[in-house]
């Protein structure tokens, strides 16, 4: 007796690659709409103000919305995904494509199958968006705005420079605590040079030192900085002036913690998650806990943001698989009712995080936790 073996089983069926194949147009026709309709309100409305008002050269704008462009294309991935799975589904339960599947015995969950694969393939392809190019070509759309309009701004915190610098003090108990050791303030930074610095130095037992410059710069060679024209107060912790010293050039030893906090980009959306880590670390040396309190939670929504694929994408596939009337029309008006309800619980999250109302990660995250909450139950729901 022969025996002739069956041919290997595909892993995608052919309901998986028909089903697909029909969300592949939907999606791209769903970035291309929702990135047209983002770029015409986030950047083409302003650009034409200012070709018009300011004189912005005709090229430099067309450079400068090309630069932008992937900042809103990744916004749309969520949106065309959402768009893409609900018109799909909806088509298929209209044409009782859905209801005949199901008389074969395949459930629900099986077939939002396709839909759950791209939804994880777009969150995937939107991480990476967000981390390899949208900071770096925003950063230089600004760059290059700047510069067209002869308003470049030094890419530093010009102004009001401030860093204090913490010690763990061991307890008694075993436990530490940390103690105030310096605050350093700059009234400005040209670039090159800190201007009319104010050094509270508390790190030496028995005497406190208050250190005023005219400047200070950087020695890259010595890994300290050069304070010009200054004075150091020596005071007693009572209160008593215990000397006074003047100097023309006077080396002290102090972090250059204040140099890259005067130097970095300050702008997160300009930077990927490794960038604002390092930025944060600066920022909490400096002491200023709502910032690294908001920069916290920038973090935690760069990583939450791509996660919205996948919620939209089962709140589109699960919605089409019920029986509704309007065809692409009544799809696209839940698709944008869908959308603003989402941004709108991510603003107030967002506000609730800046007053520090909502701890950073659960600012970040309560909108895609209800939102794949109300999903999971509606797929549930339609299960059944």
């Amino acid at each position: 007796m022969s025996l002739v073996s069956s041919p290997p089983r595909s892993l995608i069926s052919v309901l998986d690659r028909y089903i697909a194949s029909q969300l592949t147009s939907p999606f791209i026709f769903g970035v291309a709409a929702f990135s047209s309709i983002l770029v015409s309100v986030g950047a083409v409305f302003e650009l034409i103000r200012q070709m018009t008002e300011l004189g912005l050269p005709l090229d430099v704008a067309g450079r400068v919305l090309l630069l932008r462009m992937p900042e809103f294309v990744a916004l749309s991935f969520p949106m065309a995904t959402l768009l893409s799975t609900l018109i799909v589904y909806s088509r298929l339960s209209t044409d009782s494509e859905l209801i005949a599947l199901r008389s074969a015995g395949i459930s629900v969950y099986r077939l939002i199958a396709p839909a759950i694969v791209l939804s994880i393939f777009v969150s995937v392809m939107t991480f990476a968006f967000n981390e390899a190019i949208v900071p770096a070509a925003k950063f230089q759309a600004g760059v290059t705005l700047e510069q067209a309009l002869k308003q470049e701004k030094p890419k530093f915190d010009e102004k009001n420079i401030v860093f204090q610098q913490y010690r763990d003090v061991k307890q008694p108990n075993g436990t530490t605590q940390q103690t105030l050791d310096r605050i350093f303030y700059a009234q400005r930074f040209d670039g090159t040079r800190m201007k009319e610095l104010t050094v509270l130095d508390f790190s030496q037992e028995g005497v406190n030192q208050i250190i005023t410059a005219n400047s200070a710069q950087w020695n890259y060679e010595a890994q300290t900085w050069d304070f010009f024209d200054g004075t150091i107060y020596l005071v007693n912790p009572n209160g008593s002036y215990r000397n006074i010293l003047k100097f023309e050039q006077q080396q002290i030893q102090l972090p250059r913690t204040p140099l890259d906090l005067a130097a970095n980009k300050t702008d997160s959306s300009e930077m990927n998650i490794a960038e604002v880590q390092q930025y944060l670390q600066l920022v909490k040396q400096s002491g200023d806990e709502k910032r690294a309190n908001q920069l916290r939670m920038r973090i935690q929504q760069k990583i939450a943001f791509p996660f919205v694929c996948l919620v939209f994408g089962l709140a589109g596939a699960t919605l089409g698989t019920r029986p509704r009337r309007g065809g692409k029309g009544a799809s696209f008006a839940i698709s944008i009712l869908i959308i603003f309800t989402y941004y709108l619980l991510s603003f107030v999250c967002d506000a609730f995080g800046r007053l520090e109302i909502f701890t950073p990660i659960l600012a970040a995250w309560l909108p895609t936790v209800v939102g794949m909450s109300a999903v999971s139950w509606l797929l549930v729901r339609a299960a059944r």
